[in-house]
This record gives structure tokens, C-alpha cells and sequence, in this order.
């Protein structure tokens, strides 16, 4: 796992990230709105442009537990797409930045291009690879969310920017 370079005793500070309904052009930077279609809709370029061949795809359920609304780290992950969806349809909030650098273990997101939006129930999203991502947050004390990225992702494509260590920051969603 990668962390980037810790910022020498920056004063942290709280940035309110203001929530976004996600809407398929709002989220199109940072990955794909998957919402209902009908059966036997023809692939298009509106759904999950999926990315597993660098390794075997794992489908599964995660089971999460309620954190505070804010956040010091985010995440990405380099060699694969990730699909979040919510079992049993309640709404969950999910903040992003866009993939820069994209095969740069070392690389970094920009604080101030990271988005919050909240994900109904009914929808699910895939991101691009190297998508940066903090969530999902939630109400309830757990949630189960389906999860669709590749066997090993949490063991060898995890990488993280300590937010608060690097530049100062704490991020807190207003909704």
C-alpha cells in the first residue's frame, strides 16, 4: 500500500464539502452512473466500462460500519475499476476526486477538486481507475454495499493520501 509524503506539522483545518445529488454528468469525471434499465438493453456507453484484467475479479458483499461524516484520508486504486452499489436501497454519500496521474503509485489527488455526492439506494457507480475515493458514509450503524473490484485489491492496490498528514485538511460533508 502506498501513503503519500506527510506534510511537516500543518495546522489542520476542516473544509465543509458540500453534498451533490449525483447526476451522470456531474459524476462523469470520476466514473459511471449505473441506474435501472430495462432487460435486454443493449451495452452502452452509458454503463460500467469495467477494468479487471489485471487480476482475478471478486464480487462481494462489504459490510461497513458508520463513521463520523469527515474525513482525513482518501483512496484509490490503480489496476481496476470499482463498482459500489447499496443493498437494500438506502441513500449513501460518496466523496471523489478525479484520476490524475493514473499509473503514478506515487501520485496525489488536488483537495480542491474533490466532489461529495449522495448515491440513492436505486443506483450504483463504478469508478475510473484511480478514481480517489473516501465512503462510503452512511447513517444506519452498518451497511452492506456490493462491491465489485479485483481479489487483491485491498492487499496490493490500495493507495492512500493521508489528507490531514500532507496538506493540513479534514474534509466534513454538508448535506
Amino acid at each position: 500500500m502506498q501513503t503519500s509524503t506527510p506534510h511537516p506539522s500543518a495546522p489542520l483545518r476542516t473544509v465543509d464539502l458540500p453534498v451533490a445529488t449525483i447526476s451522470a454528468d456531474a459524476f462523469a469525471p470520476f466514473g459511471t452512473l449505473i441506474a435501472p434499465a430495462e432487460d435486454g438493453k443493449l451495452f452502452g456507453p452509458d454503463e460500467a466500462q469495467l477494468e479487471l484484467t489485471r487480476g482475478t475479479p471478486r464480487f462481494y458483499v462489504m459490510r461497513l460500519k458508520r463513521r463520523d461524516k469527515a474525513f482525513t484520508h482518501i483512496t484509490r486504486h490503480l489496476s481496476v475499476t470499482q463498482c459500489l452499489a447499496s443493498v437494500g436501497g438506502k441513500p449513501w454519500l460518496l466523496a471523489v476526486a478525479p484520476p490524475a496521474d493514473a499509473d503514478n503509485p506515487g501520485g496525489e489527488p488536488d483537495p480542491a477538486a474533490i466532489r461529495a455526492f449522495q448515491v440513492p439506494g436505486d443506483v450504483a457507480v463504478s469508478l475510473h481507475r484511480s478514481t480517489w475515493h473516501a465512503g462510503p458514509f452512511f447513517d444506519d450503524p452498518t451497511h452492506d454495499f456490493f462491491n465489485l473490484e479485483l481479489a487483491d485489491t485491498n492487499q496490493v492496490d490500495h493507495h492512500n493520501c493521508l489528507l490531514d498528514q500532507r496538506f493540513g485538511l479534514r474534509f466534513r460533508f454538508v448535506v
